[in-house]
């Protein structure tokens, strides 16, 4: 039977992704694929951002803090877990805008299969009308059903136009705005430590760093000097690597048309920039082991050159633990500018060249 012979009214099989008023509060979505990672994933991201961390980098090293073999980074299972999302969630997004209360679960390992899925928790039409927020919990688990990753995040999504087949337009009346509550941060009791680390099995000379976690003061700021250029086809094959589908990172036809003209970087591309550049100081830092919060401050292009500092803002001991403590880091990225002065983020006085300020937490051996 040809194709010419079938019904026009016949339903579409391709999904132009979710517009703001496709979502439901409390609506709950399954994304697809799962994902099985592969050794393969960990080089391509090890290509991709230069991440050095040993514990990532070393089966024999990773088996001295009580780990069958190296985990992934914690940034990769972020994305991998993040990508499921986009197609559902933030296809038809103009901007990634934050996060809140993210808490890592169980390492992920090269093997293990990961499955994400969404809550809708809060939605907030904006002025223009053309546009609104949407907030959504997303959890991902492992194939054994273990929680790997369970964090908020809200992203400005665009709404339907008036060359929509189904009729909508810009003008649908929006839904009664719902701004949930997000956690100011996670706390360090909810800290999830898969390490066991023997007195003196640590060895912090192949990890790069004689600094501990005993060795860092709050309110101590760290310039990690050193600047990485972002290259058009590494963040979106980075991007790919994810399957993150976000048009905005793909499609210069269309992008060129759009308000920056041109495609703009996944948001997760910097923070594992800054996560890679952050090992210049914080090489002993084991994983990210929460997301406090975090704001993309502005957009990166390919051609920028990233910069990043950070800043202890709080020293925890893991209850019932000696052996591995926790670092809560403010990292500010910047483009074109380096970090030896510490530019930061003030509303009052906003700096052109910050492009991300991240709040997490990071796990470190103690002495």
């Amino acid at each position: 039977m040809s194709t010419s012979s079938l019904s026009p009214s016949s339903p579409l099989k391709t999904s132009a992704g979710n517009f703001f008023e496709d979502f439901r509060l409390g609506q709950a979505i399954v994304h697809a694929p799962p994902r099985t990672i592969t050794v393969g994933d960990v080089a391509a991201y090890t290509a991709l951002f230069g991440s050095r961390f040993a514990v990532t980098s070393s089966d024999p090293f990773a088996r001295t803090l009580g780990l069958p073999r190296a985990p992934i980074d914690s940034m990769l299972a972020f994305h991998m877990i993040f990508g499921r999302t986009v197609a559902d969630v933030s296809l038809n997004a103009i901007a990634n805008l934050g996060y809140a209360g993210g808490l890592f679960g169980a390492p992920l390992y090269p093997g293990d299969t990961i499955s994400s899925d969404s809550t809708v928790i809060g939605l907030k039409e904006n002025r223009d009308g053309k546009t609104g927020v949407v907030y959504v919990r997303s959890i991902g688990r492992n194939q054994d059903g273990q929680t790997v990753l369970d964090y908020r995040r809200w992203v400005m999504v665009r709404k339907r136009g008036s060359e929509s087949s189904d009729g909508r337009t810009a003008s649908t009346p929006p839904p009664e705005a719902v701004v949930p509550e997000l956690p100011l941060f996670v706390p360090v009791e909810e800290l999830h430590c898969p390490y066991q680390l023997a007195p003196g099995a640590y060895d912090s000379a192949r990890a790069g760093s004689p600094f501990l976690w005993d060795d860092y003061a709050v309110g101590e700021r760290i310039d990690h000097v050193d600047g990485t250029t972002i290259e058009e086809a590494e963040h979106m094959l980075a991007t790919r690597l994810y399957q993150n589908t976000a048009k905005v990172h793909f499609n210069q036809h269309v992008e060129r048309g759009g308000r920056f003209g041109k495609r703009i970087v996944y948001g997760g591309h910097v923070i594992s920039v800054a996560r890679a550049l952050s090992y210049n100081g914080l090489a002993n830092a084991l994983c990210v082991a929460a997301i406090h919060g975090g704001k993309h401050v502005a957009p990166s292009f390919a051609g920028d050159t990233l910069y990043a500092w950070s800043e202890v803002l709080a020293k925890d001991a893991l209850p019932g633990r000696s052996d591995i403590g926790a670092l809560r880091i403010r990292t500010v990225a910047t483009k074109d500018r380096a970090c030896h002065d510490f530019p930061g983020h003030d509303p009052a006085s906003p700096d052109p060249a910050v492009v991300l300020d991240f709040d997490y937490s990071v796990l470190m051996p103690r002495r």
